[in-house]
């Protein structure tokens, strides 16, 4: 397996789990309240924080472990990264169209909140389901 695909793992994975966490959190602090008014400030960031130190932490590790295929980036991996951007990309402006709207309709800042950080977790799990299928299915650049 590629190191990079190995990355794409890493960053799907982390990000799925870390939102996992973060939504049993905030769920589990409602009480069966309602969410607007549930504490997720802390949780927010603890997960994000966490899910950016576990993905450089692991990919370190992997780099560390992997070290006969620790050569660079080649032009596919180049181009197949790219093409995980852009498929990650959509996500990305939609989380951030759906928080404009739900700013511009006066919604409660927990909604804001939440609708930017899903779709940046989906920016995450959809590039780096993108990049795996590439890997394990081929790439054809256009």
């Amino acid at each position: 397996m590629a190191f990079e695909e190995k990355r794409a793992w890493i960053l799907g994975l982390v990000s799925l789990v870390s939102y996992a966490v973060y939504l049993l959190l905030v769920l589990g602090r409602s009480g069966g309240g309602e969410l607007a008014h549930t504490p997720y400030v802390s949780a927010l960031l603890w997960t994000v924080a966490g899910s950016i130190l576990a993905s450089v932490a692991l990919s370190i590790l992997v780099a560390v472990a992997d070290r006969e295929g620790g050569g660079g980036k080649d032009q596919r991996d180049r181009e197949i990264h790219r093409f995980g951007m852009h498929v990650g990309q959509g996500a990305v402006v939609l989380g951030s169209v759906c928080g404009l709207l739900l700013a511009l309709a006066r919604c409660d800042q927990f909604w804001i909140a939440n609708a930017l950080y899903l779709g940046l977790v989906l920016s995450a799990v959809l590039g780096s389901t993108a990049r795996i299928a590439a890997y394990r299915w081929g790439f054809q650049p256009w």
